[in-house]
């Protein structure tokens, strides 16, 4: 399944299935704000935009914002979270990885888990470096799946595995250019820290967690057709309540939002 289908199918559910909440993206915000030492006149871009958890406090804030996505679908549920589309926040459906902007275009952008889906790193971090500009912020940012949250979908990668087909021998895949970032924007003359903006306790019921998979809000979801999910998911059910004891007991542990920062 390709990457635009894969979050067109998830769009409507992918906020209330991940685990950065509103609240906890106003503070990654003024975190980040204070890091790169923003002004009235401070512009983003955000490279796989989504459904704008990331970026939502900027826009309110009245910042200049300009996302690009290759889904329709999840830059619709943006939009929805406004009353109506801003002067400072600008939407653009395309491929996220192809950047159709001028030189020296941003002062800071943006990427959040997103560079796994990107297929030439080295062109792509070319074209970051092209349109910032001169002193400007690349950040580079993730969140971490809470442990609790982790050992769950690992769980269910297990059982997921026995309802996976063989698939038919094919031609050798053409292998992406996966390179180290870090060493390569260093060697383009930019310095990197490490920062966390972010840690939080996540906590989740495991009978709404199941309730997330019935959903199919993960790309794990997709691995299978619809019949052997169904399957899949009954089992799951039955060993949740095996190895948890009930439904509802409550899994807690820590996510982070991670930055890696870059300055020329």
């Amino acid at each position: 399944m390709g990457i635009s289908v894969y979050y067109s199918k998830i769009a409507d559910v992918y906020d209330q299935t991940r685990w950065l909440t509103e609240p906890i993206a106003e503070e990654v915000a003024d975190f980040i704000l204070t890091l790169v030492k923003a002004t009235p006149e401070t512009t983003f871009l955000e490279p796989g935009i989504g459904t704008g958890l990331n970026v939502l406090p900027l826009v309110r804030r009245g910042y200049s914002v300009t996302g690009i996505d290759v889904s329709q679908e999840m830059l619709n549920q943006f939009r929805q979270k406004l009353p109506e589309i801003p002067p400072n926040l600008k939407l653009i459906h395309g491929d996220a990885s192809q950047l159709p902007f001028s030189d020296t275009s941003f002062d800071v952008v943006l990427t959040v888990h997103m560079l796994h889906s990107v297929s030439n790193l080295e062109i792509f971090l070319d074209e970051i470096d092209r349109v910032l500009k001169p002193k400007g912020f690349y950040l580079n940012a993730q969140w971490i799946t809470p442990p609790a949250r982790l050992e769950f979908e690992q769980h269910f990668r297990t059982i997921l595995s026995k309802y996976e087909e063989p698939q038919p021998s094919q031609q050798p895949r053409r292998v992406t250019n996966r390179i180290n970032v870090e060493d390569y924007l260093r060697n383009k003359g930019y310095q990197c820290n490490y920062l966390i903006a972010k840690e939080w306790t996540v906590s989740n019921q495991v009978q709404e967690l199941l309730s997330f998979y019935r959903l199919r809000a993960y790309g794990l979801c997709w691995l299978v057709p619809d019949e052997a999910f169904h399957f899949a998911m009954e089992e799951f059910e039955v060993f949740c309540h095996d190895y948890y004891g009930s439904l509802e007991v409550e899994l807690s542990s820590q996510a982070r939002f991670e930055i890696w920062a870059y300055t020329a």
